[in-house]
């Protein structure tokens, strides 16, 4: 197995962070032709996302999370800024991993779907993104 890790600055803002050409890097390094790439956030308060981007999904995403998950005082887990409760809760919803086929050497993703890292979390701007490839 082959473990990159990817550091992430999202900038104190709520984020969706298409991650696909790093993901594509690290399969082309491995030089793994046939397995899986496992993408994974080691934090209680981010996800992974498998949706199209560019085209308004992504802010699409963050306003359908913003309604699910509002950024008030409804939240027990209440540290942090307003709202920062909902992050823990979002990693229900927008896993904190996805695990994706690599065919030929390729990540076998459909057209218009790209791999995004997805934060709510304007707290901790710091963050990582473990990037595996398993296979042949």
């Amino acid at each position: 197995m082959v473990t990159t890790v990817l550091d992430i600055t999202t900038g104190r803002r709520e984020v969706v962070l298409d991650i696909t050409r790093e993901c594509e890097r690290v399969v082309s390094e491995s030089g793994v032709q046939s397995g899986l790439l496992n993408v994974f956030v080691p934090h209680a308060t981010a996800g992974i996302a498998v949706i199209e981007t560019g085209a308004g999904s992504d802010d699409d995403l963050l306003a359908a999370l913003d309604d699910l998950l509002p950024a008030d005082d409804r939240w027990r887990h209440a540290h942090g800024t307003r709202g920062h409760g909902r992050s823990h809760v979002m990693p229900a919803i927008v896993p904190p991993h996805a695990t994706l086929p690599i065919v030929g050497g390729r990540l076998a993703l459909g057209t218009w779907q790209s791999v995004c890292f997805v934060d709510l979390n304007v707290d901790n701007p710091e963050r990582q993104v473990r990037i595996s490839v398993l296979g042949d």
